[in-house]
């Protein structure tokens, strides 16, 4: 697998030092719910460690709905 291609993947307790949203808090929540939620694809559990997949995060977010595209 190419390199570039591949998304990053941060732990949840370090999320914030990357991306100002959401919070950590709001993040266990979406583990605790992933499956009604629809998220599953986001989250890898790794080593006892919960990790966020970025890019799936973000195509996650902006295909829900609800999710409004403000300019």
């Amino acid at each position: 697998m190419n390199t570039e291609s591949r998304s990053r993947l941060v732990p949840v307790t370090k999320w914030n030092q990357y991306h100002p949203w959401p919070s950590i808090g709001g993040i266990r929540h979406l583990i605790a719910h992933k499956q009604e939620k629809k998220c599953e694809q986001i989250f890898v559990k790794a080593g006892g460690r919960w990790l966020i997949d970025e890019q799936a995060f973000f195509s996650w977010v902006y295909s829900s709905k609800g999710v409004q595209n403000v300019k």
